[in-house]
């Protein structure tokens, strides 16, 4: 054979190895409204950047006639390539091979490109479209899910790792999902479970759509599993690409710079007057985040699970950070189950690559009720209290109004290590509210007084004995808890000055194997 033959049955096995599973799956994926496994990559990667591994592999199983049905890079599309100039690993899976089922070698092609990314220090970008297990591989199949399972718990808060879910990922495939950093998935076209509708029905017979089980729009509101779900895979890929944009390539370094026009002394006038009069009137939190960082770009994450907390990133100055702010629109911004672990894994995130932390306190405490008690309120609000606490990353604190009791300890305080502290003269910081604080402190002498007017008019006053007394800012300024009181307009410069300080931190915790934080 010739070199030009040798060449010409390389170029035909590559245009071989793009077809997938044939045209006609390919249309069949396009109807559906999916991309195929090389188109998402491409669509992700900047121009012409993308090598591809193991193009040519094939599975090795012989069971059940699988034999004679062979087809090159066996399901999964793997390599590497750039987001923004910025090196990136990627697998996806490819539906139109046997469903994208998992094969021993499939999982071989993974594992490849998890350890690459881990020795190049780079982040890792995996498309899920698969039907699950190759059954006829038996417990190979399982076994490669495992392989690829250690891999993502041994690359946790080394590298970024992200999971896109564009279609079907159900069984011993969600946990590879699960252990990364983040899920998206696609409306009306993805979905995850561990057992599909019907085990559920021969289990606990329930009737349940797959779409009601696991779909998009159930994990991004429901558990929490998801934290986006986006209209198509277009604006999927996207957000992708925004994400790593503030995200660093490896736990060893830091986030990009990103030139930036927006004035640092930049004053919003509006957050002046956006704290309403009445303490218990709410507003939305979003408007101040949007007020003070550069030029108003904010990517919230699971913006529509635990609305009553907000996270996302942002960026002060050029630098990248992680904002957490409690949302007075949505259950007057109170912490419960879902905020605190929500919280709670974006901070240990954010404090794992070295991403700072600026948290807007508006918090009157934790959800009351047996629900909560019995769902396990202590241990998961402990989740968010121990990430902060943990956290070594500069942290910056700014008060807006409420930040009563035990909130008061977790959100960020000086007392866990909050790096500056500042509070706006709306303030309310105590121990609880002023009418709870009045019924326990004066309750004898509020039961004493028989007319209801004046019983009214003696709460009203107290009330407000206690609030100028206790729930202000003044208070825990006056023992440095709070580092100063700072005017609403001023704010965005004042967190850039904090952050501009505490760049160069150096803070380590203990020495320990691992640590043993509240599960």
């Amino acid at each position: 054979m010739t070199m030009q033959e040798k060449i010409n049955q390389l170029l035909k096995l590559r245009e071989e190895a793009r077809l997938g599973g044939g045209q006609k799956r390919i249309d069949r994926q396009h109807s559906q409204g999916k991309f195929t496994a090389r188109e998402r990559i491409l669509m992700l990667l900047d121009e012409g950047s993308f090598e591809e591994f193991d193009m040519f592999v094939t599975h090795r199983c012989t069971n059940f006639g699988l034999e004679k049905e062979k087809y090159l890079s066996d399901g999964v599309v793997t390599g590497y390539g750039t987001v923004e100039g910025r090196l990136v690993f990627v697998y996806s899976q490819d539906f139109t091979i046997f469903g994208g089922s998992l094969s021993e070698t499939q999982s071989n092609k993974i594992c490849k490109v998890l350890d690459q990314a881990m020795k190049m220090g780079a982040p890792v970008v995996g498309f899920n479209d698969s039907g699950g297990a190759r059954i006829q591989e038996g417990v190979n199949s399982l076994a490669g899910y495992a392989e690829i399972f250690q891999r993502n718990i041994l690359a946790s808060g080394v590298v970024p790792q992200i999971s896109v879910i564009f279609g079907p990922c159900a069984g011993g495939a969600v946990y590879s999902p699960a252990l990364t950093d983040f899920i998206m998935m696609a409306k009306n076209t993805s979905y995850m479970f561990v057992t599909g509708p019907k085990v559920v029905k021969t289990v606990t017979n329930e009737d349940v759509t797959v779409e009601d089980l696991g779909g998009a729009s159930i994990h991004s509101t429901k558990s929490g599993v998801a934290h986006f779900a986006v209209d198509n895979e277009e604006i999927g890929i996207q957000t992708i690409r925004q994400l790593l944009s503030y995200l660093p390539s490896n736990n060893m370094e830091e986030a990009p710079i990103i030139p930036n026009d927006d004035p640092i002394n930049r004053l919003d006038e509006a957050l002046n007057a956006i704290i309403p009069d009445n303490p218990n009137k709410p507003y939305d939190v979003k408007e101040v985040i949007h007020g003070i960082v550069d030029n108003g770009e904010f990517l919230e994450i699971q913006p529509n699970f635990a609305p009553n907390i907000c996270i996302g990133y942002a960026r002060f100055n050029g630098r990248s950070v992680g904002i957490v702010a409690n949302q007075p629109k949505y259950l007057a911004g109170v912490l419960d189950i879902n905020a605190s672990r929500k919280a709670a894994r974006f901070i240990r995130f954010c404090d794992a690559f070295n991403i700072p932390l600026v948290t807007l306190v508006d918090v009157p405490g934790f959800l009351p009720g047996t629900g909560q008690e019995y769902g396990g309120l202590i241990v998961h609000g402990a989740k968010l209290l121990y990430a902060y606490g943990e956290a070594t990353v500069p942290k910056i604190t700014v008060i807006l109004r409420k930040n009563y009791g035990g909130a008061y300890c977790v959100m960020s305080s000086k007392h866990l290590r909050g790096d500056i502290n500042y509070a706006w003269p709306t303030a309310e910081i105590a121990v609880m509210g002023g009418k709870g604080a009045i019924e326990i402190l004066r309750g004898k002498e509020i039961a004493a007084i028989e007319d209801p007017e004046k019983q009214a008019e003696f709460v009203a006053e107290m009330e407000n004995e206690y609030r100028e007394a206790f729930a202000n800012p003044y208070v825990a300024a006056k023992y440095g808890y709070i580092d100063d009181v700072i005017e609403p307009r001023n704010t965005r410069f004042r967190v850039i000055r904090a952050l501009e300080s505490t760049k160069n931190k150096r803070l380590e915790n203990p020495a320990k194997k691992h640590d043993n934080c509240p599960m």
